[in-house]
């Protein structure tokens, strides 16, 4: 079979919308020979993301229990601690996480928070961690100071197609978007960039997200995607549910429209069973958050991870590995002392 190489031009919509309508497990199969070509197909990088000042967002986006328009009953928290947050990225390494994510809950970072985050991303790194932050939107001047300081990724999700964003939100534009992007890429940082599945969307729609993405100057390092999760108290809180497979074909045309791009299971896999997460796996997903929340949401718990990691023959990578029945159980008694790290939409 000859495969399509969309990433070395732009793709169109319709050669996008052609991959979602093909049969399923011509689908997979292809995607699962695009996973292949660039990655070891059994391992899954794991990063925790933790929230580091939470709700109180001024932002409308109608998914997001951090917004201060809803009233979702969410605890307003102020930035949290350096010693607290170092506390929480030592657990996450000894748990098997590779990455630290940090989020805030903000249209964007101001001036008299730089000089911390740029500290806590040194003291981060210095743990031996991969770090990502999303902070909302950068200027230049905060990009640059943020790449200069070692952050490795910075997470801002275009969250949907141009044409469906202005049904979710109206605070911040798709070409913010894109400008943070870009100022993120010049520092000469790495992009985390994906969105949500499930607001309501048409196919066309899940389609014009996965173009977007695709067809950025650079395509994303990585790509999470996210299914909606119901909050309460939010516009979103009476959504229709997604049917699955459309969720797993989602994955499998992103694998194969950015074969190089780690594709996360983000928010909603709570809701996600062992048979539904293995589909998304066999399509090319190869990153989880792992820990007990997404910032604001739920998220299963580390023992469970490892366990379906075991039972599919699948290894968080950047872990060291044994030769013998050591490193397993090494491995697992790390994980046996729980942490509650915290898991959520970036806004």
């Amino acid at each position: 079979m000859n495969q399509p190489h969309f990433s070395s031009e732009q793709v169109s919509r319709e050669q996008v919308l052609a991959l979602f309508e093909r049969p399923l497990f011509d689908l997979l199969f292809e995607a699962q020979q695009v996973h292949r070509a660039h990655f070891d197909a059994n391992e899954v990088q794991v990063s925790t993301l933790l929230s580091i000042k939470t709700g109180a967002c001024p932002e409308d986006c109608k998914y997001c229990p951090q917004s201060a328009r809803y009233n979702t009953g969410l605890e307003v928290e102020r930035l949290m601690e350096m010693e607290n947050v170092l506390e929480r990225a030592q657990e996450a390494k000894d748990n098997g996480s590779s990455r630290f994510c940090m989020g805030a809950a903000w249209r964007n970072p101001k001036e008299r928070d730089m000089p911390y985050l740029v500290k806590m991303v040194q003291e981060v790194k210095a743990l031996g961690l991969e770090t990502c932050m999303t902070l909302g939107m950068l200027n230049d001047n905060q990009a640059d100071r943020l790449a200069d300081a070692g952050l490795d990724y910075y997470n801002h999700n275009l969250d949907t197609s141009p044409e469906f964003y202005g049904d979710i939100i109206t605070t911040r534009t798709y070409a913010d978007r894109l400008v943070t992007l870009e100022n993120v890429r010049n520092s000469g940082m790495k992009v985390c960039s994906g969105g949500i599945v499930g607001l309501g969307e048409s196919p066309e729609d899940r389609a014009g997200l996965l173009q977007a993405l695709a067809n950025l100057p650079r395509q994303p390092e990585s790509v999470p995607i996210n299914m909606l999760v119901k909050v309460k108290g939010t516009p979103m809180e009476n959504q229709a549910d997604l049917d699955d497979f459309d969720f797993i074909r989602t994955i499998a045309v992103a694998r194969i429209l950015m074969p190089k791009s780690h594709v996360r299971l983000s928010a909603g896999r709570e809701k996600m069973n062992d048979q539904m997460q293995a589909m998304c796996f066999m399509a090319g997903a190869n990153s989880i958050f792992y820990g007990c929340k997404l910032l604001t949401t739920p998220n299963p718990d580390e023992n469970s991870d490892m366990q379906l990691f075991k039972r599919l023959g699948l290894r968080p990578s950047g872990v060291s590995q044994k030769p013998d029945e050591m490193a397993e159980i090494e491995l697992h008694e790390q994980l046996a002392a729980q942490a509650e790290p915290v898991l959520y939409y970036e806004v």
